[in-house]
């Protein structure tokens, strides 16, 4: 959905609430009569519905399709030296199509746990398995990266919920500094070598993450272009968490990187002490414009989670990798 479309919208919900209001209004402030009850409980009632979000539908390429071949996806284990004390689970996929005769390209995941497998909004290894079928991105591997947890064993699948106080995730996703991207190169992404071939090709290489995680995409490749051309964020926390909030004031002064980024977040995002999300995203948005980057913004009206992102994602990788076959 367009940005102005969502003001225009936006515009009429203010109107609507301001209607109901006025019924409220009209009543005694203990709502003593049935007709005041009545008008307070349709007004409450017409709030939650302004308020919800769009019932995004699962696109086609989100589903497993018959006769489409079906990747493998195995899970490892890493004790980082970059940063300390850290151990993560992470996740590799490797498509039907890969025989070790050609370097596969590369897609990496933040917060891996949210993009891989048969459950939740992204199911991000079958639409891969979808769009290496029908020729709309390249073979690929997918990596999907967990953040670190300062523990010596992780029992069972790491999760959002998994040893929440002992989590790195913060220090790793949202501070402002080419560490994690040299994580990335010297330790992921040598352990994938060891058991596929991958290109080096900066522009075969995409890497996405969901809020702090799409800072963290934004910020490997802002940092790093010669490792990764490609980004997605989804919900992307350009706020002042550890200082994203300077990003849009750095896109318009620095010098221009090779990039191509894909932004989507929604009007009902985050609004709290660290900043505003919508707001962070489009201003974003139009530092990418004014320097005229090869990005696209996808505004919708969700709040801080992965239904937008994820209904759009096949759409999103078809974007992303339009021209592979000129590469």
């Amino acid at each position: 959905m367009a940005a102005g479309a969502i003001k225009e919208m936006n515009g009429l919900r203010v109107e609507k609430i301001f209607r109901a209001s006025k019924i409220l209004q009209k009543g005694s402030p203990c709502f003593g009569s049935f007709k005041e009850v009545r008008f307070f409980l349709i007004a409450v009632a017409l709030f939650s519905f302004l308020d919800a979000e769009t019932d995004y539908p699962v696109h086609p390429d989100s589903k497993v399709k018959p006769g489409v071949p079906q990747g493998k996806i195995t899970r490892h284990e890493l004790q980082s030296e970059i940063y300390p004390g850290t151990l993560r689970q992470w996740y590799l996929y490797v498509p039907a199509q890969y025989d070790g005769t050609k370097e596969a390209a590369v897609m990496v995941f933040q917060d891996g746990h949210a993009y891989v497998g048969p459950q939740g909004s992204f199911v991000a290894n079958v639409v891969m398995d979808n769009l290496i079928a029908s020729g709309d991105m390249p073979m690929a591997v997918g990596i999907f990266v967990n953040p670190g947890l300062f523990t010596e064993k992780i029992e069972g699948r790491q999760t959002w919920n998994t040893l929440k106080n002992k989590r790195n995730r913060a220090t790793e996703y949202d501070v402002l500094s080419p560490k994690y991207a040299e994580f990335l190169e010297k330790e992921i992404l040598p352990a994938v070598g060891k058991k596929v071939k991958i290109t080096k090709d900066p522009k075969r290489r995409a890497i996405c993450g969901s809020s702090s995680g799409g800072i963290c995409a934004f910020t490997a490749a802002w940092e790093r272009p010669d490792l990764f051309h490609k980004v997605i964020s989804h919900i992307g926390s350009f706020t002042n968490i550890k200082g994203g909030h300077v990003y849009p004031a750095l896109v318009r002064k620095e010098e221009k990187r090779d990039l191509r980024i894909f932004l989507q977040d929604g009007s009902g995002d985050l609004d709290n002490q660290f900043g505003n999300w919508w707001l962070a995203n489009l201003q974003m948005e139009k530092a990418l414009k004014f320097r005229n980057y090869d990005f696209k913004f996808v505004g919708g009206d969700g709040g801080h989670n992965g239904k937008h992102g994820g209904a759009i994602f096949p759409e999103t990788l078809k974007w992303i990798w339009r021209d592979w076959g000129e590469q």
